[in-house]
């Protein structure tokens, strides 16, 4: 396996931190993994070595105010930067990696950047992954929220703890100790980032009939953070048939790094391949939902 880093300038000139690991052979598709709110690129080490053996190149990237990217820590002054940052790096990867077929796949708040990327840019890439989508309730306290909403005009850079770190991520005590060790995480979220994530998820919500591409979401039953209620309803929303749900019952929200991971990343790989070889109308079994036919 290559190891590469590097850095590109964002939306305002933000210098950001990205890096990427590809096979000893020609990769047979890039994945593009956008992680949550207060991680970065560094915490997906499990997917990226099961991706890579499999013969998959994958970028990371982290997001402003995250991991080794500049700007204050969990906040944003619009929705619009991540989408323009993301727009960048697809453009760098397309200039490395030229005609290569190109999955997004997203954690929990990068999942919901991604489904906002595509439902605007349906053509830009083969298909969409996300892991743990905010599309519904999520774990932080109704007064947090509220509180939120009314600094964001006044007072938009100020930030509050998520409460989303300890036992909520994971059941592996291993993963949460290294969680807990990493000067890179951090817990905190802006007034405005909170305003403008609630609408960006109303927004996906009110337009997943739209969507265009392949998507995989997956999902871990026992998720706090992110209830898997509202991937459940985002899925039922869509008409694009080339769609699967797979939910994880006891999986939290960290599932790629939940005890029972390799279930999920067989799945992951195994969509991909069907996805990077081109698909016919197959049937297939989804966990907790009535069989469909879909593309695969």
């Amino acid at each position: 396996m290559k190891h590469c880093e590097g850095s590109l300038k964002g939306v305002g000139g933000l210098n950001l931190y990205y890096q990427s690991w590809h096979p000893l052979a020609n990769p047979s598709a890039i994945v593009l993994i956008i992680h949550g709110l207060g991680s970065h690129s560094g915490l997906f080490s499990n997917v990226i070595e099961h991706l890579v053996k499999a013969g998959y190149a994958v970028y990371g990237l982290d997001l402003r105010g995250h991991g080794r990217s500049q700007g204050q820590r969990g906040h944003i002054r619009t929705w619009s930067e991540f989408r323009e940052d993301l727009k960048v790096f697809l453009k760098l990867i397309e200039v490395q990696q030229p005609g290569c077929p190109r999955f997004l796949l997203g954690h929990s708040l990068g999942g919901a950047i991604v489904l906002d990327y595509v439902l605007r840019f349906p053509t830009a890439v083969q298909g969409v992954i996300t892991m743990a989508p905010p599309l519904g309730r999520v774990g932080i306290s109704p007064v947090k929220l509220t509180l939120g909403r009314t600094l964001s005009q006044v007072m938009p850079r100020f930030a509050l703890n998520t409460g989303f770190a300890g036992s909520k991520a994971s059941r592996d005590q291993n993963v949460l100790a290294t969680f807990t060790q990493d000067r890179l995480m951090h817990s905190r979220g802006s007034a405005r980032l909170a305003t403008e994530f609630l609408g960006a998820i109303a927004w996906i919500q009110s337009h997943a009939n739209d969507l265009l591409v392949p998507i995989l979401i997956l999902h871990g039953g026992a998720d706090q953070v992110a209830l898997p209620e509202g991937s459940r309803v985002f899925f039922q929303k869509i008409d694009f048939p080339d769609k699967e749900h797979h939910e994880y019952p006891e999986s939290r929200h960290a599932l790629h790094r939940d005890l029972d991971c390799q279930e999920m990343l067989a799945d992951l790989e195994d969509w991909l391949e069907r996805h990077v070889k081109g698909g016919t109308l197959l049937p297939f079994r989804r966990r907790s939902m009535p069989d469909e036919y879909m593309l695969g």
